[in-house]
């Protein structure tokens, strides 16, 4: 999903658009190198997985959202490279352009590497496969709600594993209560589709095409705005009043380049152009480069891909009084993809809301 190159056609060409179709459980596997939304994650590194993931706002445990496999070209130390992202399923913690019930992480791996064939993963369906879908290659036990590291478990029948408290008391009201110390075998497999759980969906991708038609400059929009509150009969100061037409024409001209976009493809719920720049939703809360931090390594990080408010239709988290909320979520990576070994490196994600001024 590597971007194009091209700076002069990087706007046109350079962007990949993703969206969502309904894929068979194996598709959406480790060892097949998914993108995908919802469900489990299916890590790439099978070990050193992340251990922080709860809300730096509720300090519960987070939910996976999606992954997206980007492997860069040329680098074999990135010859597989997944990233993931996390937010937090409390509706309450979602407050305007603030990022800190979201969490990005990336894992890579070298061609030759410790869990994966050197040659590409079979287009087939594989044979059964008895073992525990709950527990990686690298013996790492995972939680059976939400598939992160599992580093509790059951006092009773120490057979299913868990993440926090939270999730051992969703385990339970949801059926572990009637197994637990039988010799029933816990069924992962159901709790793909577990309430706790965003539906799951594979993320397919094609670039965006070429748009034909030109959107009207930034001038015409200030002076169709500075006649339309002339007309209307403001009185203000003309420096006055030009700051206020600035201002608003401003916003419209950056949602109108975001509506028209996204009216030409209106199903996507991903953009992604490694080294290309997001479409924001408002000329607001844009971060400037003192915004984004460097990566550990030293290495600044660069725009990857966004997280499109399209995606919140497929998520069903709307809710009576408060829902999970986004206007759009930009992910910026380190941009030399440095190497740590088998470990997962925390990367940087920016939330922009709407504004409550836009048409």
């Amino acid at each position: 999903m590597a971007g194009n190159g091209n700076e002069s056609l990087k706007e046109e060409t350079g962007v990949v658009l993703g969206f969502l179709e309904e894929a068979e459980t194996w598709e959406l596997q480790s060892s097949q190198f998914p993108s995908k939304v919802g469900g489990k994650p299916a890590w790439l590194s099978q070990t050193d997985l992340p251990c922080s993931l709860g809300c730096e706002k509720c300090h519960h445990p987070m939910a996976f959202l999606l992954q997206v496999y980007a492997p860069i070209v040329g680098q074999d130390r990135s010859f597989h490279r997944t990233l993931f992202v996390f937010c937090c399923k409390t509706p309450e913690c979602y407050s305007p352009n603030d990022n800190r019930c979201f969490k990005v992480y990336r894992s890579q791996l070298p061609r030759k590497n410790d869990f994966y064939s050197y040659d590409p993963p079979s287009e087939e369906e594989p044979g059964v496969n008895d073992s525990d879908p709950d527990v990686l290659q690298s013996g790492l036990k995972l939680c059976r709600v939400c598939g992160c590291p599992g580093s509790k478990s059951c006092s009773r029948c120490h057979a299913a594993n868990y993440c926090s408290k939270d999730h051992q008391i969703i385990d339970w009201k949801s059926g572990h209560k009637n197994e637990c110390g039988t010799n029933a075998t816990p069924c992962s497999a159901d709790f793909q589709k577990h309430e706790y759980l965003f539906p799951e969906f594979e993320l397919l991708t094609e670039p965006e095409k070429v748009q034909g038609k030109e959107t009207p400059s930034e001038s015409d929009d200030t002076q169709k705005t500075l006649e339309s509150i002339t007309e209307d009969g403001f009185a203000f100061e003309d420096r006055e009043l030009e700051e206020m037409a600035m201002h608003e024409t401003e916003d419209s001209r950056v949602f109108q380049k975001f509506k028209q976009k996204t009216e030409l493809e209106p199903h996507q719920v991903l953009r992604y152009c490694r080294t290309g720049s997001a479409l924001w939703v408002s000329a607001q809360h844009i971060p400037k480069d003192k915004d984004i931090p460097a990566c550990p390594c030293g290495a600044k990080r660069i725009f990857e891909f966004q997280v499109m408010p399209q995606l919140l239709n497929h998520l069903k988290v709307d809710g009576p009084h408060a829902s999970i909320d986004w206007g759009t979520l930009a992910v910026y990576t380190c941009e030399d993809s440095c190497g740590q070994g088998y470990r997962y490196s925390s990367e940087f994600i920016w939330k922009q809301d709407f504004t409550g001024e836009l048409p």
